[in-house]
Formats: C-alpha cells, structure tokens, sequence
C-alpha cells in the first residue's frame, strides 16, 4: 500500500479530511463486540478477510485493490476480487484512506450484495488503525465504514505520540524470543496505541499492531499471531501476492513486459478476478453449499 504520487492537496482540502477522520472517530470501538473474540480459541471464527492495494511499477496513479476471504483457522482462500483502479488523490502521510479506501470500501460492499455468506468476520489491513497522527488510520477508517471488526498491521513503526525507533525500542525488540512475544507501544500521552509483535518463531522483524474498529489489542494480537504461517498476516499476504499477481497477468495481456518475480509457483497461482470471482478458490463450493447457495 502506499504507492506515493506527486503533488499535494490543497489546504482546505487536508482540513475537510481532519475534521472526517475527527467526525469519525468518535465512532471506533476497541473493545471486544463479539463472542468469538472472547474465547481464547476464537471459537466461532470461520472467515477472515485481508485488504491491500498494490501499484504498478512507475505508474503511481494505476494500481490494483485486493479483497480476499480465508478459512478460519485453516486460512484457505473461499474467496478473492482483484481489479484495477485508477487512484486520484496523491498520497498524503496521515491521509492514505482518502487515497484508497474507496475501492477497498466498494469491494467488501460487493461481496456483502453478491455472496453474504462469505463476509468476514474480520478485517486485516496493511497500516495502522488507532497507532496514527489523530488516532484514526486507515483500519479505523475502514472499520467504521464497513462496520466490520478491524486490525492494523504494519510492517514500521509509525513514530507519533514520543514513540520512536530508538535504542530503546530496539532492545526491546531484541526480547522478543519467540512467536506472540509482545511488548506494549506506549505513547509519551500515556496512552497504549498498540503492540509490538514477534508474529513468527523465524522472523526478527516485529509487526506493529493496533486496533481499527470493534476488537479489544489483545485480541488483536492474539488473533494476528494466530493468523501468521510468515511474518505477515495470511489473508493480508494472500491479498498482497494476488493483487501483484493480476498486476503481472494484466501487463502481459496489454503486451507490457512484466518484472521478473522471484516469488514461487505456488506463491502465483492466483486466479484472477476482475469485478468478482471468475473462477471458484479453493474451498469455495464448500462454503457456499453450507449456505446452501
């Protein structure tokens, strides 16, 4: 996520966003609302979603927006939509959801009209919800307007509130032994604005994550290191690789050369879908025939 464009938006603009993200805010909840969230299996978790918007090598304006569904605790893909979009507003640090969200908001939309019984339950998103500039990033904002259960995930620590990637921090880190190893990011406020997380035995790079709408931190983060075969959370990476993979697939019809990828078959296997599923993922007719669809 992220791709950056030139230029910036006017001032007046930036303050209609602020005062969005204010009005909004006051409708995120970082408590637990469901009952599955609760138990410490997460029993009665079936579907978990994961968004990412990947952009086109030197392109900043063409990018493609990424809706995936897995099983939950298999994490099986049930069900994926990747399309292109053409991205208008530049990026503004602080301001990526008016940048993004609105394709990622219309994707859950759709499949919320053409396949309910395949809704997530949850929502990862690549970036940060409460750990943010005004305590409203892009997973509150997606949260609030989906109305869905949302988590940040993000890969660097977003250094607001006296938080930063000091010496400190790092031997902090360096504690972190083993997978679900946690440590509180606490702001110069007082306030906890998330956590820490070694997500994966393997890897020494901590995820950062924080509440977006309707999930207490530590389920959160219980539920992120649950949802970690790497470092990266599965349905946010499944979204990653397949919105590349459509990028890729879609240049090699236009007959634009594609970059060499060093990602393995079994990493690009995914089938594209374009404005819905033209083929059905793995595990998908199961789902949909206990819907009885």
């Amino acid at each position: 996520m992220a791709g950056k464009a030139a230029g910036k938006p006017p001032e007046e603009i930036l303050l209609d966003w602020k005062r969005e993200q204010a009005s909004l805010k006051a409708r995120v909840v970082d408590l637990d609302t469901e009952a599955w969230q609760r138990d410490p299996a997460f029993s009665g978790l079936q579907r978990v979603g994961g968004v990412d918007v990947s952009f086109v090598k030197d392109d900043s304006g063409s990018a493609c927006a990424s809706l995936v569904v897995l099983s939950y605790p298999e994490l099986e893909v049930l069900y994926e939509d990747c399309r292109m979009v053409t991205l208008t507003a530049p990026y503004v640090s602080g301001f990526l959801a008016f940048r993004e969200l609105p394709f990622l908001v219309d994707a859950v939309q759709q499949l919320r009209q053409r396949e309910p019984c395949l809704m997530p339950q949850v929502l990862f998103v690549d970036g940060n919800g409460v750990l943010h500039h005004r305590g409203f990033g892009v997973a509150c904002h997606l949260g609030v307007l989906t109305d869905l259960p949302c988590i940040g995930v993000a890969k660097k620590l977003l250094q607001v509130d006296g938080l930063e990637n000091n010496a400190l921090h790092k031997e902090k880190i360096q504690l972190l032994k083993a997978g679900g190893d946690s440590f509180p990011l606490m702001g110069g406020s007082g306030t906890i604005l998330g956590r820490a997380l070694r997500s994966h035995d393997h890897s020494t790079k901590p995820l950062y994550v924080s509440v977006g709408h309707k999930i207490s931190l530590e389920a959160a983060v219980r539920l992120t290191h649950s949802c970690c075969k790497f470092r990266i959370p599965e349905p946010v990476r499944q979204a990653d690789i397949r919105s590349r993979d459509y990028i890729r697939r879609t240049q090699e019809v236009q007959g634009v050369p594609a970059p060499q990828s060093g990602r393995s078959k079994e990493a690009q296997r995914p089938k594209a879908c374009p404005q819905g599923v033209s083929e059905e993922p793995a595990g998908l007719s199961k789902w949909l025939a206990s819907c009885g669809s």
